[in-house]
């Protein structure tokens, strides 16, 4: 199981971090990345991190979220910074042990999931 925390309330402009860890698989898992589901919507792709280092990010929230690797085995973090209104959603950490780097937010290539924390950004 995948375990989020750092989620909350903030305000326009401000920042969050959100790590994730899956320390209790023995295994690493290949690529690591984040989602978020909006209500009444499909959940869609916000970040990945492959074991390599690369990196895909979501048009909406390029230059403004960073994904990155842990210390720990299949840990990550999510650095959320210049937050607005429409990034308020429930957001997920998902690991697989493959995946591809261009439909990387294709949801079928996860088959671990979080059970998600709130992201709420106020105006």
């Amino acid at each position: 199981q995948l375990v989020e925390s750092g989620g909350g309330s903030v305000q326009a402009g401000g920042s969050l971090r959100l790590p994730c860890a899956a320390s209790e698989y023995t295994y690493s898992f290949y690529c690591m990345g984040w989602f978020r589901q909006f209500p009444g919507k499909e959940r869609e792709g916000v970040a990945l991190i492959v074991r390599n280092g690369i990196t895909r990010y979501a048009d909406s929230v390029k230059g403004r979220f960073t994904v990155s690797q842990g210390n720990a085995k299949n840990t990550l973090n999510l650095q959320m910074n210049s937050l607005k209104p429409e990034d308020t959603a429930m957001y997920y950490c998902a690991a697989s042990t493959y995946c591809s780097y261009t439909y990387w937010d294709r949801l079928g290539w996860y088959n671990y999931w979080g059970q998600g924390t709130q992201v709420t950004v106020s105006s």
